[in-house]
């Protein structure tokens, strides 16, 4: 990156830090992007803590909710530390059936959203803004779809990206560090960057190799003071436990750190904020009934229906959107035009969009099959249990190309899940 771009991402890392103490990993991913990642954040924190009109524990827990449809435990983890930390019910993560009877109604678009989002209807738009007492309103459930649809959608990015939940606690700022020192200088060799925080280039992959200037002796202290350290946690842990067990309100900070907290959370099994597990993607191209599922572009488009629409409902939420579709699409990259158009329209195939106007000749064409089976995995079925095979040209790519590609996947789920969502309400609001 040039200066220019490097003092844009520490900018974004130092309002990072201030706002919440750490860089998370995902932002330290995209930093090859800065365009970009400026976009993501401003989108990010806004749904997640600006005005609207769900309570900020609801949101995280939303949020939770999405990527435990796909066992991110990444984004559980993260979520979950927010929640607490704007003052969420610490019982309510014992498990979706401890959650408030009105976020247990979202379970179900949630499971069709995230695997099945060509099934979305007007009936359950309908179910939400009509449960009696339990009832959403229309601007509370147009903000809950947007965290569903980027949660699901930030899943892909973080299956695609390998990215490894500890990563997160790299870009901790320690004493004396320089406000504008860029974690990334690390990996590109600069010589002015903290000792503390020099990693090795491959820091993006779960393989780390030790410090070949650290002897034995050095290594056996590091080894005793990280069990001790382990040991010390596991008792919290088990205090806390115990206090969830016998059904105390007392919040788990009481015993343990920042960082400790959010490792228990890590620990959490996703799967206890999600029902029906065996609901997943289907093909959609092979489904006899997909003609009357399909969503032509030209009858419903996100630049003539669903920008106005949300844009409506929840205010400035569809410029917001708008900039990061247009920012990824717009990225300097090796990768054509053309290209890009042939990734985002093939995810749209999968997931049942169609554009009249495009020759699907070009997928076959520009995507060779091992490209199309990584973007299509991700895009559909980003579960972080399994290992996505990377295309074996990906390895003549440096790594903000395939960072790209990731970006791109991401975005073009994120709009295919809003128009369906869109659409439905569309049909609930005329009906």
């Amino acid at each position: 990156m040039v200066n220019s771009e490097k003092e844009r991402v520490s900018l974004l890392f130092v309002k990072a830090l201030v706002s919440r103490g750490s860089v998370d990993a995902v932002s330290q991913q995209m930093a090859s992007h800065p365009q970009y990642l400026e976009s993501f954040l401003r989108t990010q924190h806004y749904i997640l803590h600006m005005d609207g009109p769900l309570p900020l524990p609801y949101r995280h827990y939303i949020a939770i909710m999405a990527a435990a449809r796909y066992h991110c435990s990444y984004l559980v983890c993260l979520h979950s530390a927010q929640f607490l930390r704007a003052g969420g019910d610490p019982l309510w993560l014992q498990g979706l059936e401890a959650a408030p009877p009105r976020l247990r109604l979202l379970d179900h678009i949630n499971k069709v959203l995230a695997h099945q989002p060509w099934l979305t209807a007007c009936s359950h738009i309908q179910s939400l803004l009509k449960a009696g007492e339990q009832c959403w309103s229309l601007a509370e459930l147009v903000q809950a779809v947007v965290i569903l649809a980027h949660c699901h959608s930030l899943c892909s990015f973080v299956f695609g990206c390998d990215t490894d939940s500890d990563l997160a606690h790299l870009a901790k700022s320690p004493n004396g560090t320089p406000p504008t020192f860029c974690p990334f200088d690390a990996a590109n060799g600069n010589a002015n960057v903290p000792q503390s925080l020099r990693q090795p280039s491959e820091h993006i992959t779960r393989r780390r190799s030790l410090d070949s200037s650290c002897d034995m002796v050095c290594l056996k202290e590091r080894i005793q003071k990280s069990q001790e350290e382990q040991e010390k946690r596991e008792e919290r842990l088990l205090q806390a436990q115990t206090l969830q067990q016998t059904g105390s309100r007392i919040t788990t900070s009481l015993f343990l750190d920042v960082e400790d907290e959010e490792e228990m959370l890590c620990f959490a099994d996703p799967s206890r904020f999600i029902t029906d597990p065996d609901f997943c993607y289907q093909e959609f191209a092979r489904r006899d009934e997909d003609h009357l599922q399909v969503l032509r572009v030209q009858d419903y488009s996100w630049e003539v229906h669903g920008f106005s629409l949300i844009n409506r409902l929840y205010s400035d939420i569809g410029h917001l959107l708008d900039d990061r579709f247009r920012s990824v699409t717009s990225l300097p990259s090796l990768h054509s035009a053309d290209l890009k158009r042939a990734i985002w329209n093939y995810i749209h195939y999968v997931l049942g969009i169609r554009y009249d106007d495009y020759d699907y000749v070009e997928v076959n064409q520009l995507l060779e099959r091992d490209l199309k089976l990584y973007i299509k995995a991700v895009a559909c079925f980003p579960d972080v249990t399994k290992t996505p095979v990377c295309p074996l040209s990906w390895t003549l790519l440096k790594a903000s190309e395939r960072i790209h590609v990731n970006l791109l996947i991401m975005e073009a789920r994120l709009q295919a899940e809003l128009l369906y969502a869109l659409r439905a309400i569309t049909r609930y609001m005329i009906a």
